[in-house]
C-alpha cells in the first residue's frame, strides 16, 4: 500500500504552508502529496505562487505530487480555475467537483472524496469517464469499502480511503465560519486562519461535536483507521490518505508507515499516534456502521 498525504483543508499563512511541505519533502514517508485549495477559492491566491516551487522540492525527495480541485464550484472565478486545472496534461489531477468532471471530458484523472462514489455503478460510470483512480468516501463501512474496493479494482482502477484526520461531512454555499464572527462571506476578513484546525463547535450544554472550516462542517474526532489498515490492504485498498492536521504530520506518517511495512504491531502504534494528537479524541464509527463519532477499540480484532 502507498501512504499520500491529502489537500490542506484550512487556511494557513504562505510560511506555514511552506514549512509544512518542506518537513513532509525532507522527513514524511509518504508515496504520494496532494496540493491545491479544495475548500474556499479566495483563500488560493495566498499560496498559488508558491505551488511551483513545493511540487519541484516534494518530487525532488521522491514524492509524486496530485493536483486537487475545488470541491464547490459556484462563482465565475471557480469555473475558470476548474477548467484551466481540467486541461493540465501533469501533473495528475484530482477532481472534486461534477464540474471538473465536465470540464476534463474523459481525459484520464482521480476522483476524490467529494464526489461520493458510494456503489458499484457510480464507479463503473466514473471509470467511463476517464478516472484511474479513487478515493471513497469517509462514511463507507467496512462491508461498502470491500464491494467498492472489489468493483475498482475489477475495471482496473486504484483505490484510496483516508484512515486519518477530520472527516468531512458537508460543504456548504454559505460560509458559518465567517457568520460566527457577524461577518459575510464577502466580506470575511479571513477569520478561518485563526483556526489552523478549524473552528470548536459545541452543543448548548458545552459538549464537543463539530469542526467548522470555511463552508466545510467536519468531524470533531480524528477519524482513525490505523489498526484497520491491514484489513484495508487484503480488501485491495492500494492507498491510504492521511488529511493534514495542526499536529506532528511527519510523526503520524511515520506510525502508519511502520504498521504497513510491518516494523510496528498496531497496538504500540496507536499509542504512538495518540501521544501525537494531544487531546484530540479518535473515531472510526463509520467504518463499523454506526455514528461517525463513535470509537470501538479493537473491533477489528474481535
Amino acid at each position: 500500500m502507498k501512504l499520500t498525504l491529502g489537500p490542506l483543508a484550512y487556511h494557513w499563512n504562505t510560511e506555514e504552508r511552506r514549512d509544512f511541505y518542506a518537513r513532509i519533502a525532507d522527513e514524511a514517508p509518504v508515496d504520494e502529496v496532494y496540493l491545491g485549495e479544495v475548500i474556499c477559492s479566495k483563500r488560493a491566491p495566498f499560496f498559488e505562487r508558491e505551488i511551483p516551487a513545493t511540487m519541484e522540492r516534494l518530487e525532488r525527495a521522491g514524492k509524486r505530487v496530485i493536483l486537487s480541485s475545488l470541491a464547490e464550484v459556484m462563482l465565475k472565478r471557480e469555473r475558470e480555475a476548474t477548467a484551466g486545472l481540467a486541461e493540465m496534461d501533469a501533473p495528475e489531477i484530482e477532481i472534486n467537483n461534477a464540474a471538473g468532471l465536465y470540464a476534463r471530458q474523459g481525459r484520464p484523472h482521480r476522483i476524490g472524496p467529494f464526489m461520493n462514489a458510494y456503489n458499484e455503478a457510480t464507479i463503473a460510470w466514473m471509470a467511463s469517464q476517464g478516472a484511474t483512480h479513487i478515493c471513497l468516501p469517509t462514511e463507507l463501512p467496512a462491508e461498502a469499502v470491500a464491494v467498492a474496493a472489489q468493483a475498482a479494482r475489477n475495471l482496473g482502477l486504484t483505490v484510496e480511503m483516508q484512515v486519518f484526520g477530520r472527516a468531512s461531512l458537508a460543504v456548504s454555499a454559505r460560509c458559518y465560519h465567517a457568520r460566527s464572527h457577524g461577518r459575510t462571506k464577502d466580506n470575511c476578513l479571513f477569520i478561518c486562519e485563526q483556526d489552523p484546525d478549524g473552528m470548536p463547535l459545541r452543543t448548548r450544554d458545552d459538549k464537543p461535536i463539530l469542526r467548522i472550516n470555511g463552508i466545510q462542517t467536519q468531524s470533531e474526532s480524528y477519524m482513525d483507521l490505523l489498526t484497520e489498515s491491514p484489513r484495508l490492504g487484503a480488501m485491495g485498498v492500494s492507498h491510504l490518505r492521511l488529511m493534514p492536521q495542526a499536529v506532528d504530520m511527519v510523526g503520524v506518517a511515520r506510525a502508519f508507515h511502520d504498521v504497513i511495512s510491518g516494523v510496528l504491531d498496531t497496538a504500540e502504534a496507536e499509542d504512538r499516534l495518540r501521544g501525537l494528537c494531544g487531546a484530540t479524541s479518535f473515531s472510526n464509527g463509520f467504518w463499523y456502521g454506526t455514528a461517525g463519532y463513535r470509537r470501538i477499540a479493537r473491533a477489528a480484532e474481535a
